[in-house]
């Protein structure tokens, strides 16, 4: 029987005009329905690993060499026309600031309307039923009210739920996370790491999930990979990667944690009931000692 096609698999190396091998022959796959952790310091490249993915580098006066294969097609080959179609609708990405991500002169429901029209069209409230079901799934209002609001009247964990709402708007198959609980209060970051656990199995939903933190990215990911100077030195599961670390810098990075933590580890059990069509969700936080 055959193994799964991975739905990305990536293979690349990125220079800059002012800097050459910023990603040194990275590879990288994800399965359907898997959370994959990035974790580096600043400068090892993790934010140009997903401008990569998204086909962004030219733009950043950048070049890629080698491929990025999302379910099965190369995005890096694709015409604009199809990559655009992709982007946004099968593959979104989430920032580290909303503050910078959304227009701060255009109200909430005028930007989730203007998300929803890029990639659908429909008649009548079609498009108001989508966005309404979007906000809800990330659990914020959708009042006339919330939707004339402007980005500066939101609350950072606001403000960074209506960016989820738009990535997962039109349910994409892969969800970038570019440090995005980075600027967050510690409750408001687990709040949101919950909603990706969530999102996860609702939608099943693969995530990359990027980030500096390695706690946060043990807490929610299946697997972690390490990146140092462009390169992933090791990938593993968060067990391993706590238990038994293999790379020098992996090592580091566990010995400089503040204390022995217990990974609180999400395991979301989703029930469905046909008859029903109701779905519901029971969050069981499993205690896993990796000292």
């Amino acid at each position: 029987m055959k193994s799964e096609e991975p739905l990305l698999s990536v293979h690349i190396s990125v220079d800059y005009r002012n800097k050459i091998g910023v990603l040194k022959d990275i590879a990288l796959q994800i399965r359907r329905q898997e959370i994959v952790g990035l974790v580096g310091q600043s400068g090892s490249g993790k934010s140009t690993l997903a401008l990569s993915l998204l086909g962004l580098i030219p733009l950043k006066g950048g070049s890629v060499s080698g491929e990025v294969l999302f379910r099965g097609k190369d995005i890096l080959q694709q015409p604009e026309k199809e990559r655009r179609a992709i982007l946004g609708n099968e593959l979104s990405i989430v920032l580290q600031s909303p503050l910078t991500a959304l227009n701060p002169v255009i109200s909430i429901g005028a930007q989730l309307k203007e998300a929803w029209k890029a990639h659908a069209s429909g008649v009548g409230d079609q498009g108001y039923r989508t966005i309404c079901a979007a906000l809800e799934s990330v659990s914020l209002p959708t009042d006339a009210e919330f939707l004339r609001r402007r980005p500066s009247q939101l609350s950072i964990g606001q403000g960074q739920r209506v960016c989820i709402a738009m990535a997962i708007m039109h349910r994409p198959a892969l969800l970038l996370a570019d440090e995005a609980t980075s600027a967050l209060d510690p409750i408001t970051q687990s709040e949101i790491l919950n909603l990706f656990a969530r999102l996860n199995v609702e939608m099943e939903t693969a995530i990359l999930y990027i980030s500096h933190d390695l706690l946060s990215v043990a807490t929610l990911c299946h697997r972690v990979c390490i990146l140092l100077d462009g390169q992933i030195v090791e990938c593993d599961t968060p067990e391993n990667i706590f238990n038994s670390p293999k790379h020098e810098y992996t090592q580091r990075l566990v010995a400089a944690l503040p204390q022995a933590p217990k990974r609180t580890e999400l395991r979301t059990a989703v029930k469905r009931t046909k008859a029903e069509e109701t779905t519901e969700v029971e969050n069981r936080l499993v205690q896993h000692s990796f000292f």
